[in-house]
């Protein structure tokens, strides 16, 4: 059966509830179950058998695996995503990594703590475009879900997304995923292709599962046009470099920074950081976006720290808050 079964001997892994990613180094088996990586009781039988497995799965996703196309990144039918290298370019391959897809929603008051639930649904009750930042496996995506099932029923929510992982609790929700090209080169839908689309599809609130391309010139420039109530995910590692990353990104899309400042400042106004440490994934910081400075340069503003607590940018956040007819948390006072 494990010659069959696309996941292989790695199934019985995946099927666990609380796992969410299993990486295979040659023919070694790490798991992570939410409390970081360890060694699986698990050791797959060669490096042959373990290019086979891979190349199982990306067959059944759709995709070529093999020494002409020595590296894949595909989603799986179950929703789980795979990534796959081979020797020589896995120089001690191969290797395979997963990440579970679960279809499951977590309620605001699951994944923060009352109080904070309380001021994130005012932001989304008032239509504040965000930005959940973050490293990988901090809880971006699952934030983001829990954050559109708190959208009023009688919102169109469109999702643009590499792979399909947004899944909010909520009757309006239409999605676009990208497509890559075909063997001959041709097909390949990118994600600015869909940003531009979405537009097109009447949103009342335009998400983009993460920004990491020349696609964040195209959000801009929907979130600054009316699109309010936005939302997109980014990879960084605090809440204080989100605005050179977005900067940087403009730049790949031959925005030139002052306009891409100019946009930034204007389009995006709170950022939610995220932190997986030893106890768990949290929410850190919650910051705003401000000019600053003879250059016009767009710095992170902190309204609230997870250890100083209220910050310097709190009273500016009820006030648009205020502006939007929705009222702060009694607690988030300066």
């Amino acid at each position: 059966m494990t010659e069959v079964v696309p996941a292989g001997p790695l199934a019985a892994l995946l099927a666990e509830p609380e796992v969410t990613d299993v990486l295979v180094n040659g023919v070694q088996v790490w798991v992570d179950r939410g409390a970081g990586l360890v060694r699986a009781p698990l050791t797959l039988g060669s490096g042959d058998d373990v290019r086979r497995l891979a190349q199982r799965l990306a067959t059944a996703a759709g995709r070529r695996l093999d020494d002409s196309c020595p590296y894949v990144d595909a989603r799986l039918a179950d929703g789980s995503r795979m990534h796959a290298v081979l020797p020589p370019i896995a120089t001690n391959g191969p290797y395979l990594s997963l990440r579970t897809f679960r279809l499951r929603h977590h309620p605001l008051a699951e994944l923060v703590p009352p109080h904070l639930a309380e001021l994130l649904l005012a932001m989304v009750r008032a239509r504040l475009s965000l930005l959940i930042s973050g490293g990988t496996g901090s809880g971006k995506t699952t934030l983001l879900n829990a954050l559109l099932s708190v959208v009023p029923a009688r919102e169109r929510i469109v999702t643009v997304e590499d792979a399909a992982e947004l899944c909010p609790a909520h009757p309006h929700v239409v999605g676009l995923q990208t497509r890559v090209s075909n063997v001959e080169g041709s097909g390949a839908v990118s994600l600015a292709d869909l940003v531009r689309q979405a537009l097109r599809m009447r949103p009342d609130r335009l998400i983009v599962g993460e920004v990491r391309g020349v696609e964040v010139v195209d959000l801009l420039n929907a979130l600054n046009t009316g699109h309010e109530g936005g939302a997109t995910t980014l990879h960084a590692n605090a809440a204080g470099e989100v605005p050179v990353r977005l900067e940087g990104l403009g730049l790949l899309g031959r925005l030139p920074l002052e306009a891409s400042r100019a946009q930034l400042a204007a389009a995006i106004q709170v950022i939610l950081h995220l932190r997986r440490s030893a106890t768990g994934r949290e929410l850190v910081e919650i910051c705003l976006l401000r000019r600053s400075g003879p250059s016009g340069a767009v710095i992170s503003w902190p309204a609230w720290h997870r250890v100083s607590g209220i910050g310097p940018a709190a009273h500016v956040l009820i006030r648009m808050l205020a502006d939007r007819g929705v009222t702060g948390p009694g607690w988030f006072r300066p």
